[in-house]
């Protein structure tokens, strides 16, 4: 019997992300305590910008993006860059917050080594590229495989699970 495998990538709908962004964008243009504060958010190719007249409304800005992204189901670790403040940008607050995409290197080693560790003896991890094909005889052991990543709270991006065979 042939191996059963998957793929491990990260990735994330562009077409999501610019809806939420949209989304967003509305939500600040009609809320009353945005009005007259210069608040603005904008997808600008791989990377969202934020901007306000103070530091707390471009956080502000950033939670409610948060939440739309949520709401369409994209996950926050692929915000890169949104736990550091807002830098002043002539008289304006500015957040650019980039979208990552893809599995480092070390990453995919930190997830190899987790599956050799922790995983069934059967299951093989090859890393190729920017994402982990993981191999087995039984797909049983592949289920498992894919919930224990799920579980993995210290992975900081967001994994899917394709090509499943």
């Amino acid at each position: 019997m042939a191996d059963s495998s998957f793929d491990v990538v990260s990735k994330y709908d562009k077409q999501e992300v610019a809806n939420a962004v949209n989304n967003a964008a509305k939500e600040i243009a009609n809320r009353y305590d945005f009005k007259n504060v210069g608040a603005s958010v904008e997808l600008s190719g791989e990377s969202i910008v934020m901007k306000a007249n103070s530091e707390e409304r471009v956080k502000a800005v950033l939670d409610v993006l948060q939440t739309w992204l949520v709401k369409r189901k994209v996950s926050l670790k692929h915000l890169d860059g949104a736990d550091k403040p807002p830098r002043l940008s002539g008289k304006e607050y500015r957040l650019d917050v980039a979208l990552k995409e893809g599995i480092s290197q070390e990453v995919a080693k930190k997830i190899a080594k987790l599956i050799r560790d922790e995983g069934p003896k059967t299951v093989k991890a090859q890393i190729q590229g920017d994402e982990l094909r993981v191999s087995s005889k039984s797909k049983d052991d592949l289920q498992s495989v894919m919930t224990m990543l799920r579980a993995a709270e210290d992975l900081d991006v967001a994994l899917q699970f394709t090509n499943y065979r």
